[in-house]
């Protein structure tokens, strides 16, 4: 649970950037990958990825700037890169607008229970990682270069 913006802020910034490694890597030809047939595909997750944010931001009782429908995937990877820079940018706006530290502690009703905003940014922020990691190994088995975002990898080593 964040208890300090700053460290929220710091942290989305820094997470989104890992995310945006892995978005990167993708080209639109393996874009369709998935661990077995009836699975998410690398497009899918950075698609959920994308428009999962505005649920949380919804929880903590805020609507986000950017025209998003998880029920229809851009054609391309580079136009979902575009909307994701939207959404975690509009994220840090918010968050500088409207949060203080003394709010993160604000609990809100969270599917009948009550819930600190702050803790609902951390559940967001873990599951963007979730999702990015299960990204990284269908990278691997798409071939494609595996970007380090916690860590160097094979292709980081290897250099």
């Amino acid at each position: 649970m964040y208890r300090n913006l700053n460290d929220f802020i710091q942290e989305w910034e820094r997470n989104c950037g890992g995310t945006l490694a892995i978005y990167k890597a993708i080209t639109d030809d393996k874009k369709q990958v998935a661990i077995v047939e009836g699975h998410s595909s690398l497009e899918s997750l950075a698609w959920h990825l994308t428009t999962s944010p505005a649920y949380f931001m919804g929880q903590v009782g805020f609507s986000l700037n950017v025209e998003l429908n998880p029920q229809n995937t851009p054609a391309t990877i580079s136009e979902i890169i575009s909307t994701y820079s939207a959404v975690s940018e509009n994220i840090v706006k918010l968050a500088k607008e409207n949060l203080s530290d003394e709010k993160l502690l604000t609990e809100v009703n969270s599917h009948g229970h009550q819930t600190p905003i702050g803790a609902l940014l951390r559940m967001m922020v873990d599951h963007q990682t979730h999702h990015r990691a299960q990204m990284q190994v269908l990278l691997r088995q798409a071939g494609l270069p595996v970007p380090g975002v916690m860590g160097p990898t094979k292709e980081d080593l290897a250099k």
